[in-house]
């Protein structure tokens, strides 16, 4: 990705020197944020509201790969799924900080490329980057965000809230990122077999991004604040839809019937699926990483989100007692079961 014989080493600045470099022209915007980086620690006034924190790890080889990931989209997607675990709280991310555990391999300009990811998601979002930490690593390159937000308490909203008759809504679309990762791994493949060749991802932008570059769906949590709708229960879909549902289901004691037919799936995530021998609704159900919001409503709130083309109704909760169901395209009947990502999955 780099010629090698035009960049700078890390060495050449340290660790200090590497912060200072990076961080030079952050301006902290939240009203907030009282001493953000250059001291012993961050200084925050959150005055009346709940502190809502929030930390994910990104692991080279693991969570990412960068023979097919660019430094930038990389910064900017680790900012975004910390991001969004904020708004699944119904809250306002404030504040991030972000430590990195990077090898010599990696030239000052590579880290340079991902703090530009990091800084445009931070502007995007109106987020202070307030601190972090840097470190050497002999196992590639470690992100680790930690995101703070607020929220009044009576806005937050927990996943234990759903209740017997409460309708199951989604934001987007699902399967769109783990399509999409199957279409990156197939160009790897075929790079390594001869570099000669340049990857073919013609016409499937959307089914890339969704994968390299997520957003967190910040315009959701406005835009259900401006219809007066709170969610009874709410998470973000990270794991697949099937184990974001059941972990609702666990947390609050319910059941859920779930209608294939009304799981969101994008065309071109459907047409790409099929290409590679997959089925469209498995790929939503337990593919992961696209960030949409998973949520619960009271009924009465039916009218409200009905028409609106970015929210699908995908099903309603039971009692506890009636199962975890998912319901055929044919209206067969099947228990619902995770099959998502595991992190620790020899």
């Amino acid at each position: 990705m780099f010629d090698n014989s035009e960049t700078t080493g890390l060495s050449h600045l340290g660790e200090f020197g590497l912060i200072d470099h990076l961080t030079k022209n952050i301006e902290l915007k939240q009203a907030g944020s009282l001493k953000g980086i250059g001291d012993d620690a961050a200084v925050l006034d959150f005055a009346n509201k709940k502190v809502l924190v929030s930390t994910d790890m990104l692991l080279e080889g693991i969570h990412f790969d960068l023979a097919y990931t660019p430094f930038k989209h990389l910064g900017y997607k680790a900012i975004q799924v910390n991001l969004s675990d904020v708004y699944a709280m119904n809250g306002t991310p404030t504040q991030v900080t972000v430590s990195i555990g990077v090898s010599s391999k990696f030239p000052l300009e590579a880290i340079e490329e991902l703090y530009q990811g990091i800084h445009i998601a931070c502007e995007k979002y109106n987020v202070d980057l307030i601190g972090g930490d840097t470190s050497a690593s002999k196992q590639g390159l470690v992100i680790s965000v930690t995101v703070l937000g607020e929220a009044d308490e009576k806005d937050i909203v927990y996943r234990n809230g759903a209740q017997e008759g409460d309708l199951l809504c989604v934001s987007g679309d699902l399967g769109g990122a783990y399509v999409g990762l199957q279409l990156l791994e197939r160009e790897k493949l075929v790079y390594l077999e001869n570099p000669k060749i340049q990857p073919d991802l013609e016409g499937k932008d959307y089914i890339v991004e969704r994968q390299l570059k997520p957003d967190a769906r910040k315009d959701v949590v406005e835009l259900l604040k401006a219809w007066g709708v709170t969610p009874t229960s709410m998470i973000d879909v990270s794991d697949g839809l099937a184990s974001e549902v059941l972990h609702i289901c666990k947390q609050s004691d319910k059941g859920v019937q779930l209608y294939e037919e009304k799981i969101p799936i994008d065309p071109m995530t459907y047409e790409t699926a099929r290409e590679f021998g997959l089925d469209p609704t498995i790929c939503a159900l337990s593919g992961g990483e696209d960030y949409e919001l998973l949520f619960t409503v009271k009924q009465a709130d039916h009218d409200k989100i009905k028409h609106h083309p970015d929210i699908s109704i995908i099903g309603y909760m039971t009692e506890a007692s009636a199962g975890c169901n998912l319901v055929s395209k044919s209206g067969n009947v099947h228990k619902l079961t995770a099959q998502g990502w595991n992190a620790f999955k020899a």
